[in-house]
């Protein structure tokens, strides 16, 4: 009796055998798989929607941060470019002033090579005025002793004034054309005195 229960149990259990299965339950089942096929279709569909949306959403992120990289890196160079020509800009300026300044030091060395020239002239002038003013008393005081008939003492001044001193005696007469020069002066009394 046990092993009858236990056969109609395990009877009850086992599926139908195939034949038994009826066609409305066989489309039943077709429709539960193609409602089944369908939802994991839609599932996958929405998965690849999303992950488009997804990738899409990233790309135009990376596109918007690239752009404003972009824009920073053409500032960027702008701005070098600026500060560039600025630079040259002052680098020209400088060359033009360092020119000018050039230019200025060189009128200036030949200003101060002119005044220096000019000095040596007026120092050198001023030397033979002194020759001169110091000749011109020899030959007063070589006048006054020939006039005293101090010959003697004539000798000794022409001695003093020596080979150079009297040329510096002017060879002009400044009391006029009709009076002798002080240099043919001097070589009128040295002419009688050194005899």
């Amino acid at each position: 009796m046990a092993e009858d229960r236990q056969q109609s149990m395990e009877e009850q259990d086992a599926p139908p055998p195939a034949s038994r299965v009826t066609r409305g339950q066989q489309r039943r089942r077709q429709r539960s798989v193609f409602q089944y096929v369908t939802i994991l279709f839609a599932a996958a569909l929405v998965l690849l929607l999303y992950t488009f949306m997804m990738e899409r959403r990233q790309f135009e992120q990376q596109q918007e941060q690239d752009q404003a990289n972009i824009s920073d890196l053409q500032q960027q160079s702008t701005s070098a470019v600026q500060r560039l020509e600025r630079l040259i800009a002052e680098n020209e300026a400088l060359k033009d002033q360092l020119e000018e300044q050039k230019a200025q030091l060189d009128a200036l060395q030949d200003r101060h090579d002119q005044l220096e020239a000019d000095y040596n002239v007026s120092e050198q002038a001023n030397a033979d005025l002194g020759r001169e003013a110091e000749a011109l008393e020899h030959l007063c005081l070589l006048e006054r002793a020939y006039s005293q008939k101090k010959y003697n003492q004539c000798r000794e001044i022409i001695q003093q004034m020596g080979e150079l001193l009297p040329n510096y005696l002017p060879h002009a007469s400044a009391l006029g054309e009709d009076q002798p020069s002080p240099a043919a002066r001097y070589q009128e009394i040295y002419d009688k005195v050194m005899k």
